[in-house]
């Protein structure tokens, strides 16, 4: 089955940038979706970013959009979130997840999860 490794967190400063990278082994993104979900502490799981790999569709959390970009390298067998113009609202540890129901926002429907990778933006 896949296997999911975030990585690229850490401490920035507001209006900072930071890119997020989940690389996949043991399968591939092919016939998947694959997306970026948050948890805040003490908040529920939350959708922010999604891309389809059988097509070019892409979408976003209206908290993020116009912040973030959520890209692939195929060659690489990687997805990436690159999130600038960061707020300390951002701060939360943030996930990769692959799912075959493309379009879903729901963690629930999604099969596969990385460990996760911490993001702390400072005032």
């Amino acid at each position: 089955q896949v296997q999911l490794v975030e990585s690229g967190g850490g401490l920035v400063q507001a209006g900072g940038s930071l890119r997020l990278s989940c690389a996949a082994s043991g399968g591939t993104f092919s016939t998947t979706a694959t997306a970026w979900f948050r948890q805040a502490l003490g908040k529920e799981r939350e959708f922010v970013a999604a891309i389809w790999w059988k097509g070019t569709s892409t979408s976003y959390a209206d908290s993020v959009k116009g912040r973030f970009t959520i890209s692939t390298d195929n060659s690489k067998n990687t997805v990436y979130l690159q999130m600038n113009s960061l707020k300390p609202e951002d701060t939360a540890v943030y996930y990769c997840a692959t799912t075959t129901r493309p379009g879903s926002r729901r963690s629930n429907e999604y099969n596969y999860w990385g460990q996760g990778t911490q993001v702390t933006v400072s005032s």
